[in-house]
């Protein structure tokens, strides 16, 4: 049985991870003012997006995923004709609609993929299953690092289905963003509460800036700096540790809301390097969807790997 994995867009990776391991993309459409672009993982794309700032305070913006319609589609157009089962992981479902949407497309696609199959003449019958991550960006990341493993290793569907759905609860991904007031303006607009005014007017005249963690469909501060710099530094040496008490994956996903040379700044992220080089994991570095970026603001960073229980603890 051929297998493969659904993603959509917000899943911070890398372009060449997402090409070698075959994964492929649900887009999501983001407009700004009355422009419309899709969220892309090319790099140099990316990086030359943010340097515009078309993701400013500025100007209007919102996020557009995939109607079910249009997963459906793509679905009976490209994929029920080449695998036998799809497996799609999305963004929490608290944090978008796409969860939603593709589990509606599914019902729609399991009625009516047989003529399409027959037709292409492909034999037997075709699977999908749709897996809320519960978690953001670097998060589907590992995610989805850890099941294209699996894929890679052969492993039965149901072995891969059981194995993702374990993992998920083991993800802990965190986001440092420059400017909560960002944060609380995009939530805000669609009608999302959760930063509230009083949060994002001290922690900007403080010039304290929150880590927060995306981690069971919920968003929640875990730990702040005094600055931008200080918190993500926080964040890198908190995630060292981690390495050193060993990882679940050999992954650790990072994003950056600009221009990679931005992490490359930080010495806790070459240390961080370092130090997964040493235990056989492997960082994977990458421009920050244009979705994650909309919705955290330019210059956010992103770190994510899957661990056993614990307290934040930096």
């Amino acid at each position: 049985m051929s297998t493969v994995l659904v993603i959509d867009a917000a899943c911070d990776l890398p372009s060449g991870f997402i090409d070698d391991r075959n994964i492929k993309l649900l887009p999501i459409a983001i407009r700004v003012d009355d422009q419309t672009y899709t969220d892309v993982k090319d790099a140099q794309k990316l990086t030359d997006f943010y340097a515009q700032d078309r993701l400013g305070r500025n100007h209007d913006a919102e996020s557009i995923p995939y109607s079910s319609e249009e997963i459906e589609r793509l679905f009976l157009d490209e994929l029920v004709t080449e695998y036998d089962f799809a497996l799609v992981q999305t963004v929490s479902r608290k944090r978008s609609p796409i969860y939603d949407n593709a589990t509606k497309a599914s019902h729609a696609i399991l009625r009516s993929y047989h003529d399409v199959r027959e037709a292409a003449g492909r034999d037997g019958n075709f699977g999908m299953r749709v897996m809320n991550s519960g978690t953001l960006f670097c998060g589907q990341g590992v995610l989805a690092a850890f099941t294209s493993d699996m894929i890679e290793r052969g492993k039965a569907k149901n072995e891969i289905l059981k194995l993702a759905d374990a993992m998920r609860q083991r993800i802990y991904a965190y986001l440092v963003a420059p400017d909560v007031y960002y944060i609380r303006e995009r939530a805000r607009k669609k009608g999302d509460e959760s930063v509230g005014m009083l949060t994002a007017l001290v922690a900007k005249s403080l010039d304290i800036v929150p880590i927060l963690s995306a981690r069971g469909d919920d968003t929640f501060p875990v730990a702040k700096g005094r600055g931008f710099d200080a918190s993500v530094d926080r964040l890198l040496r908190y995630a060292i540790r981690q390495l050193e008490h060993g990882l679940l994956t050999p992954y650790v996903v990072v994003s950056i809301a600009g221009d990679l040379s931005g992490l490359e700044s930080h010495e806790g992220f070459k240390a961080l390097q370092s130090t997964a080089a040493s235990k056989g994991v492997t960082v994977l570095s990458c421009v920050m969807g244009l979705t994650g970026g909309l919705n955290v603001g330019p210059g956010s960073i992103c770190v994510a790997f899957a661990a056993e229980d614990h307290e934040f603890d930096g």
